[in-house]
């Protein structure tokens, strides 16, 4: 109660009780609506005190509690998480929030740890990259695909020079077209100059550039555009002990 001082008419309360009369927060109403905050109700009773006296309510009504008995909060809690989250994507899309910003607001967490380090330390490197030559058919891509399973295959020149790059849903397109594999060159059917970026960026930089681009993989290259790894995006949001769903 001395707390809500700290309110003031620019701030926004989600109030969040499945019945809608929790006594400890409707007791709060009054003085919130004195002071012209809003108050956006998460209730399952949406003629409850606390939904009549909101501004925006959200119904996670629920049949009943997975709970045998009906009693412990299951269904409830669950539903009422998952609108949560529901706005807080919504709200990280208004207000264009990127990787930066989490990096800054969460350095302590394991995602902002892991984007802190450099792209040559998180990078996919020597047979475990997905390769294939300008000259290779897309069958031989196909299999390289297959066998690295990471979306996408990185076509080099002779030189080791990052040439184009395909991906699995390229390849689908390809199939659908009913096309001979076996004898088309992956040259002909390859993004030529994909997006790439400089082993020494940043991981976050990297993460960025996927995010704009919307992409799951990255060719890393070096300054003089020589290819030195691969990146996806699992490199960035999981591994080890680092999981993270998406």
């Amino acid at each position: 109660h001395g707390d809500l001082g700290m309110v003031t008419s620019s701030d926004v309360i989600l109030a969040i009780s499945h019945s809608g009369e929790t006594p400890e927060l409707n007791g709060l109403l009054t003085s919130l609506r004195s002071r012209s905050i809003r108050v956006i109700a998460m209730t399952g009773n949406t003629n409850s005190t606390l939904a009549v006296n909101a501004d925006v309510v959200l119904d996670v009504a629920i049949p009943r509690e997975a709970c045998p008995l009906g009693l412990a909060p299951t269904t409830s809690t669950t539903a009422t998480l998952a609108l949560g989250d529901a706005l807080a994507v919504v709200l990280l899309k208004r207000k264009q929030f990127k990787v930066e910003d989490f990096r800054r607001n969460h350095p302590g967490g394991s995602l902002g740890e892991r984007l802190k380090v450099a792209v040559s330390e998180v990078m996919i490197t020597g047979d475990e990259v997905p390769l294939v030559r300008e000259q290779a058919t897309v069958a031989e891509a196909i299999i390289e695909l297959d066998e690295k399973n990471l979306g996408a295959v990185i076509v080099i020149t002779e030189d080791t020079g990052l040439s184009g790059i395909v991906t699995d849903g390229d390849v689908r397109r390809l199939v659908l077209q009913n096309v001979n594999l076996d004898t088309l060159e992956i040259g002909a059917v390859m993004t030529p100059d994909p997006v790439t970026i400089n082993w020494r960026f940043m991981a976050a930089d990297a993460l960025s550039i996927m995010q704009r681009h919307e992409i799951t993989v990255l060719p890393v290259t070096d300054g003089s555009g020589r290819l030195r790894g691969m990146l996806h995006l699992h490199n960035l949001l999981g591994k080890g002990e680092f999981r993270f769903l998406i």
